[in-house]
């Protein structure tokens, strides 16, 4: 009988996260062929989440509680959360009621039907216009940095096999992102069709600041293609320069009255610094990775494990 081990980072849910794990607990009395676990990460949320998950970790044996330092993001309590699984598959839902548990049957059906990796897509997404842009740019990102392919759909609601997320696990950088593995680990990726819910109570947690930090996670840890770019660019940038001088030549020759324009030489020289100064800055983003990785800065740093069957133990 296999095991399933729903992970779940929590951020300002303490309204939602009890409902999120009831529905899940009526879904799985309804698949009988599979026991499972649920691991709830508090991602140092400002409410009081963390003590709904105290509350549910000493009334559930299944349930465990996991409660972060710092807010260290999404992605990184993703891996705190897999650190402590004990599963076969990997569930990662959302703790906003969102994402439907009660479809995770769908999931499973196509994991048991070999895929290593399996996605919910969503036929229409109930997020905030912001949300839909970041999704937006974040699939275009995925699939110009790392190479995803163009039909897959990639969402927080997945299912994944054990050996794919013990893989994962074994990524130590300061910058995980959970998208990025997954698409290095294996290529049987798929999407189901599930039903996407509108919000019922608070806001997303991502501001266009942390959708910013993600996109940087997943652009430098796992692609040189910017880079690339910078290097394509500064060469196109030179040989335009070149040709310029040239054509600048040629036309004092040909007409030594036409005086020498300060303004377009100004404008070039703002427009190639700006350039210049844009790739620096994307080669210090990459070294500075590298410098913080390399003091093994920790991907999250947990405060508090709270589980039942811990607390049985000890007694």
């Amino acid at each position: 009988m296999d095991k399933i081990s729903f992970v779940i980072p929590c951020y300002r849910s303490e309204l939602t996260i009890e409902g999120v794990v009831k529905e899940i607990q009526d879904t799985m009395e309804t698949l009988q062929q599979y026991t499972y676990e649920i691991i709830l990460v508090c991602d140092c949320s400002p409410d009081h989440v963390f003590d709904v998950i105290k509350r549910l970790s000493a009334e559930h044996d299944n349930i465990t509680g996991i409660n972060l330092a710092r807010n260290f993001g999404q992605h990184a309590a993703l891996m705190a959360g897999f650190h402590y699984i004990t599963g076969d598959i990997v569930v990662c839902l959302d703790d906003d009621g969102q994402t439907p548990a009660d479809e995770v049957g769908k999931l499973l059906e196509a994991v048991e039907n070999g895929s290593d990796v399996v996605y919910a897509k969503y036929d229409h997404k109930m997020h905030s216009s912001f949300r839909n842009f970041g999704s937006h740019v974040n699939e275009l990102m995925t699939r110009i940095m790392l190479k995803k392919p163009k039909g897959l759909y990639i969402s927080s609601y997945f299912a994944a096999r054990r050996f794919v997320v013990d893989n994962m696990v074994g990524y130590q950088n300061a910058y995980p992102y959970v998208i990025g593995l997954v698409l290095r680990a294996t290529k049987h990726v798929s999407n189901v069709s599930v039903h996407h819910r509108e919000r019922e109570v608070g806001e997303s947690g991502y501001t266009m600041k942390k959708l910013l930090s993600l996109w940087f996670n997943g652009f430098t840890a796992f692609s040189i293609i910017p880079l690339r770019m910078a290097t394509v660019l500064g060469a196109l940038f030179a040989f335009a320069g070149f040709i310029y001088g040239i054509y600048t030549i040629i036309k004092k020759f040909v007409n030594p009255a036409v005086p020498m324009g300060f303004s377009s030489m100004m404008s070039a020289l703002v427009f190639i610094g700006g350039m210049l100064m844009l790739m620096l800055g994307l080669i210090g983003e990459y070294v500075g990775r590298m410098y913080i990785s390399m003091n093994n800065s920790p991907q999250y740093v947990v405060r508090e494990f709270v589980s039942a069957k811990e607390a049985d133990h000890e007694a």
